[in-house]
């Protein structure tokens, strides 16, 4: 019988579990003006989009008290929690900050030559002329963690409190309404129970909360159910694993490559592909992207991203070079039909990729998170001045009148084709480019990643052995982030551990931080046999999450 993850999905409500009522005395809740979660492009761009039109209205600016935008990011700093490398629409730049001259951004200078490649195991064949989602000439790269701090430097001189190493644990959800999150408790063990160092969380309070948390954000995917948000189609996901690189010569290009190591058959539903970007004269940012909804338990994206750099043109690349920095992060992949039908609630904007807003043929959305954040600021800000911050539906229409929707839109169905292989998606996806977006048309339904069935395959015997050099295991590459979690944190992880060998294989090759581990003894006692009716107890190391 054939094995899910759907079937062994923990037991979450989210709706429930994390949607409460404010509980703090009123005398002791924290009360601000607007609260925005998440210190990503999308928050970061709402927070000062909204001083600078509060800076117009001093008066209304006055009114929300002390701290008229609050903003929670649960790392040290904003872009504590973002990755390296990125390629920027420079529009959201442009209108957030209209003063700022494009030399003084916070990023590596724009685009000048771009170059894609199909790739064999040895060879690499140039695409010409470059597929227009992979045009970049004008964009700018960035380090989005650069980009991160840089904006909160920028919302912190504008008035934002950004409230750092805090968690946003609860949405507040009064008589329907949204008041403002809880932030959660810290100084608890591993167990929950309270440490010498225990201070409990807070009720924030605002007259309006935006919820820019990221990719699978857990408030926002609570508050899309509670408030029944939610599309028809399901929500998919892809995986991707970055590395910087210190580099001997520079890269005058920005790279995108198809095919190999990925495999091309339907069997497989190896959906995704490679990307290297110049850094300055002497870095480089590379990453391999993957869709979840692939099915042989034993690919790995962090092995094959390894298996990528021992092709010959990325040896060249890195040769004489050093691995400074490893990253990995899910990605919103659904596209247009998996976004929530509705992006407000009574005083609530989601924004950003916890909103789905990912152009994926064209791998972008740090513009279009920022486009949003800006859309939810001047939807507030409008409220605000007629004094009811309940209904802030306007968002939806600037949303869907902008070139969010427009830009997303346009590769509607470009994902669900690859369902059937590299090449049947590949057919359709150029037709949907040569046409404008207009073939195919219709609705082509998505399907859940975790409704895919699992078989094992071999793929683990093609991944190099780590050489510390250019290759590299799961836990130095988690050591390279400067993980800091503690070992006796609380487990924020909630997953079946009693499952299928099928299952647990595939988990632990999934994760690329190696949270997930099956143990020797499982495999042995198989002698090497699957047995669909055989349970191992997965080994789960919280700490090592990234």
């Amino acid at each position: 019988m054939p094995v899910t993850p759907f079937d062994y999905a923990p037991d979450l409500r989210s709706d429930q579990e994390f949607v409460t009522e404010p509980s703090d005395p009123e005398d002791e809740r924290i009360e601000v003006g607007v609260v925005i979660v998440g210190g990503g492009p999308a928050g970061l761009a709402c927070a000062i989009r909204l001083m600078q039109l509060l800076e117009e209205e001093p008066q209304l600016q006055e009114s929300l008290g002390e701290v008229p935008v609050a903003l929670v990011e649960k790392g040290k700093a904003t872009g504590s929690h973002l990755l390296s490398g990125a390629m920027m629409e420079p529009s959201a730049m442009r209108k957030l900050f209209p003063d700022v001259d494009e030399s003084e951004w916070p990023t590596f200078g724009t685009v000048e030559k771009d170059s894609v490649y199909f790739m064999t195991k040895r060879r690499a064949v140039p695409l010409r002329p470059t597929p227009p989602p992979f045009r970049n000439h004008g964009n700018h790269v960035t380090s989005v963690a650069q980009l991160g701090r840089w904006m909160g430097e920028k919302a912190e001189e504008a008035g934002v409190y950004v409230l750092p190493e805090t968690a946003a644990a609860s949405l507040l959800v009064e008589e329907g309404v949204v008041r403002g999150v809880r932030t959660g408790d810290k100084g608890r063990g591993r167990d929950g129970q309270e440490l010498s160092n225990f201070e409990p969380g807070s009720d924030l309070i605002g007259r309006a909360t935006v919820l820019a948390e990221g990719t699978q954000g857990h408030l926002a995917g609570a508050a899309i159910g509670h408030f029944d948000m939610a599309s028809d189609e399901p929500p998919q996901w892809e995986l991707g694993v970055k590395e910087v690189w210190d580099v001997e010569r520079p890269l005058d290009r920005v790279i995108h490559t198809l095919g190999w190591p990925l495999r091309f058959g339907a069997k497989y539903r190896e959906f995704g592909g490679s990307f290297i970007y110049p850094m300055g004269e002497d870095r480089v940012s590379m990453g391999l992207v993957t869709g979840l909804d692939y099915r042989d338990a034993t690919f790995s994206v962090h092995d094959v991203l390894q298996e990528f750099k021992t092709h010959p043109m990325i040896r060249k690349i890195l040769a004489g070079g050093k691995r400074v920095a490893w990253g990995a992060k899910t990605i919103p992949s659904g596209g247009y039909w998996a976004m929530p039908e509705r992006l407000s609630a009574p005083g609530l904007c989601i924004a950003g990729d916890s909103a789905s807003m990912v152009n994926i043929p064209k791998l972008k959305g740090v513009h279009l998170a920022m486009h949003a954040g800006m859309f939810a600021a001047e939807t507030i800000f409008a409220a605000l001045k007629r004094g009811d911050t309940t209904d802030l539906s306007a968002y939806d229409e600037m949303v869907r009148d902008s070139v969010i929707d427009r830009d997303i839109h346009r590769s509607r169905n470009m994902r669900q084709p690859f369902a059937k292989g590299f090449l049947v998606g590949g057919a359709v996806a150029n037709m949907m480019e040569i046409s404008g977006g207009r073939f195919p048309g219709g609705r082509w339904h998505t399907h859940d990643d975790a409704a895919v069935d699992v078989f094992v395959g071999d793929r683990d015997k093609s991944y190099p052995k780590p050489d510390g050099k250019y290759t590299f295991d799961k836990l130095s590459s988690v050591f390279a982030t400067g993980n800091a979690t503690r070992d006796d944190a609380p487990n924020h992880i909630r997953i079946q551990k009693d499952v299928p060998l099928e299952l647990a294989l595939m988990w632990q090759n999934m994760c690329p931080a190696q949270v997930y581990e099956v143990p020797e003894e499982a495999l042995e006692e198989g002698n090497g046999k699957l047995d669909a009716e055989r349970k191992v107890e997965l080994q789960i190391t919280p700490s090592n999450c990234v």
